[in-house]
């Protein structure tokens, strides 16, 4: 059989088809336009690839209650265009397919639990860093919903000393994660894109500290047994361990975890699927959607 699979970012598109063994045979991308320009685009594609269903990971905020009349809909989004926009149900209709949707990273974090780095355990976090900050959650095998869903990237920090733009760039909330710590937050506050700054460059202490305190809350708050950073920011390996020095910094010993204490390095982890994750949770929400019509 043959699976949709729907990764929505901000910025592109991605869309693949893969088969029951979690593979991904094909994939493409295209940017992320108007709805009226992109949707429809997105069902062409699909409509000659033989798929079964449809599995949707995207930008948010987005509903994601079953029961209800906007059921995977945009809803208040700072993307241009897509506020109270409906995303599952034209294509969910012109495809003739079941569909599931989740969050982007409600999928990866569902992706590397069952196939990825936290294969085998009970819980983790995934938090990609990139056009946005967000987070998905699994506890207890089950991905956190709630009366929405969460929305870690918009958990306000401490501000940094030497942050020359304490407030951060979110249109919404003054020094939040997302505001402080995405790309285009790197981009606007040292006027050069992520990619184009040296491994020596301040900016890379800032953001480890911000994302330290994320991981530090994230802890505290949902003790998972893994978190994983993941988005174009973390392609910046050299993060990596700063932020685990600044999260054992902030804990202080507080959690008395084997895990945190000794095992840091494997504890906040790259992605054991790399720039898979999303694409294939979404792969895993189009499996879970053919299954559930079979019952």
């Amino acid at each position: 059989m043959r699976f949709g699979t729907l990764e929505a970012g901000g910025t592109k598109m991605v869309l693949s088809v893969g088969n029951e063994q979690n593979e991904l045979l094909e994939q493409t991308s295209i940017p992320t336009e108007a709805p009226e320009i992109t949707i429809p685009a997105m069902i062409n594609w699909f409509k000659d690839k033989n798929i079964v269903s449809l599995g949707i990971g995207t930008f948010g905020p987005v509903d994601l209650n079953s029961e209800s009349p906007t059921y995977g809909w945009i809803t208040k989004t700072p993307k241009p265009g897509w506020s109270n926009k409906p995303l599952l149900p034209p294509m969910r209709d012109e495809l003739g397919v079941p569909a599931l949707i989740d969050t982007d990273v409600n999928a990866a974090a569902l992706a590397e639990w069952k196939l990825g780095a936290a294969r085998g355990l009970d819980s983790c976090l995934y938090v990609t860093v990139g056009t946005g900050v967000g987070a998905g959650l699994v506890i207890e095998g089950k991905l956190v919903h709630g009366l929405v869903h969460p929305e870690l990237g918009h958990m306000i920090l401490r501000q940094e000393p030497g942050d020359p733009a304490p407030d951060g760039f979110c249109p919404y909330h003054k020094g939040c994660l997302e505001g402080l710590a995405s790309g285009p937050a790197i981009e606007k506050r040292w006027g050069m894109k992520a990619q184009y700054l040296s491994p020596d460059h301040d900016a890379w202490k800032l953001e480890a500290a911000y994302l330290g305190q994320m991981c530090m809350n994230a802890v505290c708050a949902f003790s998972p047994e893994k978190i994983i950073l993941g988005g174009g920011v973390m392609q910046q390996k050299h993060l990596f361990p700063m932020i685990r020095r600044k999260t054992l910094e902030l804990l202080n010993g507080y959690v008395q975890a084997e895990e945190i204490l000794n095992h840091i390095d494997s504890f906040i982890a790259e992605p054991g699927l790399g720039t898979k994750s999303g694409a294939t949770g979404a792969l895993l929400l189009a499996q879970q959607a053919y299954e559930e019509t079979m019952k």
